[in-house]
């Protein structure tokens, strides 16, 4: 089975209820952690699933049902942890951003300037999605369109304000530099949907990529 692992070099939902019993000590009462380990196991295998399955058909291959044959779980325990097709979407790409973030906590970025940062991440993110692009294309899209919730341009603006601020926090951010930071994730997101349409080389989105950044987190 193919584990996601498109953003690298390059969501969790809610508490759910889970249909297996727990195992029970000698004493009676559930034995700690197993039912944690087992539910954590199993939304892995679903959204590795998910994954495998938008990487080669798009959105439209990530049926529920067929999520749930692959990843080998009833379909009422998938729409327990995923009550909707766009909440599995979310999951895959928090799953994404856990892998951009821990590649960037193993080769933090070494230019010299918060622009330069900024695009070290951003051009490794795209690295990363373009070698699946299927994938790629799924998830930006449907975020575009997304119904529920997403973390997904908090936790890019946050990020990009830990590598160009040197380590500031959305907390502690300004109104102001939180969205100069936002905006260059949004361009982002744009020139990437360029880039799936054909309409933009790597080199030109980088090009694009390092004027805005330039021009954006001039004052950081």
């Amino acid at each position: 089975m193919r584990s996601s692992r498109v953003i690298t070099d390059v969501a969790e939902v809610g508490p759910v209820v889970d249909p297996v019993p727990r195992q029970v000590s000698a004493h009676g009462t559930a034995a700690p952690g197993v039912r944690t380990r087992s539910q954590h196991q199993r939304r892995k295998r679903i959204v590795q699933a998910a994954a495998a399955l938008a990487s080669r058909g798009g959105v439209e291959a990530m049926q529920m049902r067929t999520v749930a044959e692959r990843a080998g779980v009833a379909l009422g325990t998938l729409y327990r942890y995923f009550p909707s097709k766009m909440d599995l979407v979310v999951a895959v790409v928090g799953e994404e951003l856990d892998l951009l973030e821990s590649s960037i906590e193993r080769r933090p970025p070494q230019a010299a300037t918060p622009a330069g940062r900024a695009v070290d991440v951003l051009m490794r993110a795209t690295r990363g999605l373009m070698r699946e692009p299927e994938l790629a294309d799924a998830l930006i899209r449907s975020l575009i369109m997304a119904e529920v919730d997403t973390p997904f341009g908090d936790r890019m603006t946050g990020l990009l304000l830990r590598v160009a601020a040197d380590g500031l926090t959305p907390e502690r951010a300004t109104e102001e530099q939180f969205a100069l930071a936002g905006s260059l994730s949004s361009v982002w997101v744009h020139e990437l949907l360029e880039m799936l349409r054909s309409r933009r080389t790597y080199e030109q989105i980088q090009r694009r990529i390092e004027i805005a950044a330039d021009r954006l987190l001039a004052d950081f």
